[in-house]
């Protein structure tokens, strides 16, 4: 939630018991994921750091310059944390150090100009909203299913890949299989619940059109 005497401060609240709706983007919004190979490698990331922090992945979307994702909390961290290292493996995966010797031949199919010429992958922060209520979880998964047809990239929502819409709709084979029937730690600690309880504050820019960055 932005504080009104703080428009560029965003609130992230843990220890509630929501899920959380998470937004990030590409460096300045570049199509980083345009290939599928990019955006298969990002779901096969996401799942290993799914599995190392224990979260339950609802649902979520890879476009080709921006994430939307619907997870819990973890068992083990914060979403913060999750983000911090899902970003990272990411990165180092798609763009990783160039050799001295190498020559521009010799890179890799994602390893294309664009991801080179850039100082980082990710924007910086990422767009937390808390979902407290099955209407906005509803909300929110539509939202995400319906988002490349919006962009034209499909006629139907099943025709994308990289979304959890085909887990709910035929219940086939998807990349990065959602798992919502996790339960959380049932005993945690006093000490930590206090400490995901409290509010983390930070700075999260916000352009002239609206759009996180």
């Amino acid at each position: 939630m932005l504080a009104s005497s703080q428009k560029n401060r965003l609130e992230r609240r843990y220890g509630e018991g929501h899920l959380h709706f998470i937004t990030f983007s590409c460096y300045r919004r570049l199509p980083f994921f345009a290939f599928e190979q990019r955006r298969d490698i990002f779901l096969k990331t996401l799942n290993e750091v799914r599995d190392r922090y224990d979260f339950a992945l609802l649902g979520y979307v890879v476009m080709p310059e921006h994430i939307h994702l619907l997870i819990s909390e973890p068992n083990v961290g914060t979403p913060s944390l999750v983000m911090q290292v899902l970003k990272q493996r990411v990165s180092r995966a798609l763009r990783p150090r160039r050799r001295r010797n190498s020559s521009w031949c010799q890179m890799s199919l994602w390893e294309d100009e664009r991801l080179l010429k850039h100082p980082r992958f990710w924007q910086r922060r990422f767009y937390d909203f808390n979902v407290w209520s099955s209407r906005k979880r509803i909300e929110k998964m539509n939202y995400m299913h319906f988002n490349p047809v919006r962009r034209g990239l499909v006629d139907h929502p099943r025709q994308w890949a990289w979304s959890s819409y085909r887990f709910y709709s035929v219940g086939g084979p998807v990349l990065c299989a959602p798992n919502p029937e996790w339960k959380p730690v049932a005993a945690k600690s006093t000490k930590h619940r206090e400490r995901t309880l409290a509010v983390q504050s930070v700075r999260h820019p916000v352009d002239v059109r609206g759009r996180t960055k």
